[in-house]
């Protein structure tokens, strides 16, 4: 058996979790540069508040119901999941974490151990909320489709107490026919229409389509593999993370502006933060990278013709995950797509490629190779960041101010509270 851990209404339970205040009463949280509605409270959503509505549309409706209004804070939010994805470590064998609200737990065999899985379930939320103060859902079926099928009936039906296992065929049969076929998980929008235009409209429905119909029309083995693990078959793997972190593929670091930026020197600034923490991000997880790609775009609101993104890749001669050599190449790739007299809004710095670090394939002529000074002083200054706070210490092409906003680039954040756990300054302001 697998569960299905979420936290619900993950970025507002992290501000509630601070804020007595915020209880029972709406909240929403923007994102960045405060642009879009991205997490709701229940309240908030029974007001007709809208996911990903833009805050400047809804600013009326907000401001007449006294909803409150936070900026995301990232910061914050990272943290409190660490600590919930580590409780979660430390109580199964495995954890897969999907996302930064979500994880998978392999309960395979663990009835030997704590009896019923649904009692186990409910210790196990009792025991995140007493530590973190985040709700959570847990949903148990013997697939991860299951257990995320079954984790999104016990949020929409609260009388299930916040978990439901699908233990039996007649609980599997029943959660098919509460699910339209387009809220599985796998089911994109493009081949929902394509299920409606057959009669397919539940998951029940879905389950029972042969194997053959669905390789034909849903994607070949991808389909058959989901009807299989809808039938109570694992078809997906899992994959346990190390630790109660996450070991990512690639990295991006994108944002866009809070002001237009038009000069080369303010656009290396921002292009050269994000390089920066990117490769704070790398050594994190002890990796390296050998492919670095570098995007500027402009408004494509405005009245400039297209094309409106610019990209370049460039492919490094030895992985690195050194911040000094991943500023010089992306002050290479903005060179080459950075135009003169026009104005930008958005950039970005996504690394692919990944290695692990002290493992990378070297180069017979590359110079790069910089030892164990380099790699100890590197490790310091992530420590001095750590201890004293994000940016104590940094390269001077990626200087931000700390305190207030004092870079063109950086995006607006009216609305931003505290990062509680990972800053003694702003604890203090609690």
């Amino acid at each position: 058996m697998f569960a299905l851990v979420d936290c619900n209404n993950f970025y507002v339970s992290c501000e509630r979790a601070f804020q007595n205040r915020l209880k029972g009463v709406p909240v929403v949280v923007l994102s960045n540069n405060d642009g879009c509605i991205i997490s709701r409270s229940q309240e908030a959503k029974d007001l007709g508040i809208k996911m990903g509505e833009p805050y400047f549309k809804v600013k009326p409706l907000l401001a007449q119901h006294g909803v409150r209004v936070f900026s995301s804070n990232y910061v914050l939010y990272g943290d409190m999941s660490r600590r919930v994805m580590h409780y979660l470590s430390s109580v199964v064998p495995d954890v897969e974490i999907y996302s930064i609200d979500e994880a998978f737990l392999d309960l395979r065999g663990m009835e030997r151990y704590h009896g019923c899985l649904t009692t186990y379930a409910a210790d196990i939320r009792q025991e995140v909320y007493r530590r973190t103060h985040i709700p959570t859902c847990v949903g148990i079926g013997p697939t991860k489709t299951l257990a995320k099928l079954a984790n999104r009936i016990t949020k929409k039906k609260p009388a299930l107490g916040g978990i439901f296992c699908l233990d039996t065929e007649a609980k599997r049969q029943w959660a098919l026919e509460q699910v339209a076929v387009e809220d599985v998980w796998g089911i994109g929008r493009q081949y929902a229409q394509k299920l409606h235009d057959a009669g397919i409209r539940t998951a029940a429905a879905l389950a029972q389509c042969s194997e053959s119909w669905v390789r034909k029309y849903l994607g070949g083995v991808v389909g058959a593999r989901l009807v299989r693990e809808l039938q109570g078959i694992p078809c997906h793997a899992f994959q346990p993370s190390d630790g109660g972190t996450t070991v990512r593929q690639s990295i991006a670091c994108t944002r866009t502006f809070g002001k237009p930026l038009s000069t080369f020197a303010d656009l290396l600034g921002a292009v050269g933060a994000f390089a920066s923490r990117a490769a704070e991000k790398l050594r994190q997880q002890g990796s390296a990278v050998n492919t670095m790609t570098v995007f500027i775009s402009k408004n494509k609101y405005s009245n400039e013709p297209p094309p409106y993104t610019f990209s370049t890749v460039i492919s490094l001669p030895v992985a690195t995950n050194d911040t000094s050599d991943l500023l010089r190449y992306a002050r290479i790739a903005l060179k080459r797509i950075w135009q003169p007299h026009t104005t930008y809004i958005k950039a970005g710095v996504i690394l692919d490629g990944l290695e692990g670090a002290g493992q990378q394939q070297l180069n017979l002529f590359s110079t790069t190779n910089k030892g164990e000074a380099r790699t100890r002083l590197l490790q310091d200054l992530d420590q001095l960041n750590q201890r004293f706070g994000t940016g104590t210490v940094r390269f001077a092409t990626a200087a931000i101010p700390r305190g207030k906003q004092s870079v063109s680039w950086l995006g607006n954040a009216d609305f931003k509270s505290g990062a509680y756990t990972t800053s003694w300054e702003e604890l203090w302001a609690l």
